[in-house]
């Protein structure tokens, strides 16, 4: 792919060199020409000083060939209407917009428009961390019905299958992290000390699930 990124702050840097690690072409645009430097010495795409909602700029980026377009400035006006244009203008399909204020994230949102509203997202992510497991998903789907949740074993589950777990729960083991290594357990598989499970399950069924994970296992 070729992504062009309007922004090269904490975010903008950090998400090109991820790009490039994954061997992706990459263009970053700024106002600000110093602000490449934190693209290190090793960053091999193309540096644009301007504005990302300027024409000239984006083609200059190779916006007419790009994939993906991400505008993760500090500004929401400026991100916002830089995805319009790549959208809209030069007719790119994956466009993203860093938005701070979440209420207009959620209007560009339904206007087709991927954003990612910074400020909620932190929050949520603090609220998660705060919260006993279980109060607030890891994930849940637009339409509020799956959720993805992150759980540490509960001991009374730990020696006793995967299979029973699932089938006693509701609740679907989609991989599990265990000394620092992502796992896909088999139907099989046994519950270990300090694993960290990731469950899917239905919202509606979410509070049945923990009852069940609490009340440990009734048989293998």
């Amino acid at each position: 792919m070729h992504v062009v990124i309007m922004g090269c702050g904490r975010v903008g840097s950090t998400l090109a060199r991820s790009l490039e690690d994954r061997n992706h072409t990459v263009a970053v645009i700024d106002s600000d020409p110093d602000s490449f430097r934190r693209l290190g010495p090793m960053f091999n795409g193309t540096k644009v000083t301007g504005y990302g909602f300027d024409q000239g700029v984006l083609t200059e980026a190779g916006i007419q060939r790009a994939d993906a377009f991400a505008a993760v400035s500090s500004g929401d006006n400026s991100n916002i209407i830089a995805a319009r244009v790549a959208r809209e203008t030069f007719g790119i399909g994956s466009v993203v917009a860093r938005i701070y204020d979440p209420g207009r994230a959620e209007v560009y949102q339904r206007l087709g428009i991927t954003t990612v509203a910074t400020v909620k997202w932190t929050a949520d992510q603090v609220l998660r961390r705060l919260l006993p497991a279980g109060a607030e998903p890891d994930f849940r789907d637009p339409s509020g019905t799956i959720r993805v949740d992150q759980v540490l074993a509960p001991e009374a589950w730990v020696g006793h299958t995967t299979r029973s777990f699932q089938e006693q729960t509701a609740a679907r083991i989609a991989w599990l992290d265990r000394l620092g290594e992502g796992v896909l357990p088999s139907r099989d598989s046994m519950i270990q000390e300090n694993d960290q499970l990731h469950l899917v399950m239905r919202e509606e069924q979410a509070a049945d699930a923990y009852t069940a994970m609490e009340k440990g296992p009734e048989s293998d």
